[in-house]
């Protein structure tokens, strides 16, 4: 089993009552995730900013402009996987807790969240 799917197994197991998430309380909203997945964070976004380091190298070296593309496309797909594992997190701590507390404003909310990120 891959590194993610055991984060999103892990996140798929907490309950939507576990403050892991966005904390509405207040002017700011707060996220508040463990540390197991800020640190997964962190690790995915430092690889990326390495990788984004590499592409601009490649850019300086004249690099055939296909094999840029892939570069690029690499840190796509990797960009789209901590959006995928914040987005879940966010759905089953913060937009839950919300709906319950009967705050549908959030769906509004997440919905342009999502279209932003599919475009």
């Amino acid at each position: 089993m891959s590194a993610d799917n055991v984060e999103i197994e892990s996140a798929n197991e907490r309950s939507a009552s576990d403050p892991e998430c966005c904390s509405h309380e207040g002017t700011a909203r707060k996220s508040h995730h463990s540390d197991k997945v800020k640190n997964s964070l962190i690790n995915r976004l430092n690889r990326i900013e390495g990788q984004i380091r590499g592409i601009k190298g490649l850019i300086e070296k004249d690099t055939y402009c296909d094999d840029v593309l892939n570069q690029i496309a690499s840190v796509q797909s990797a960009l789209n996987g901590v959006g995928k594992l914040l987005l879940e997190n966010h759905m089953k701590s913060c937009v839950v807790e919300r709906i319950q507390e009967g705050d549908m404003d959030v769906l509004n909310e997440l919905m342009i969240t999502m279209n932003k990120l599919i475009k």
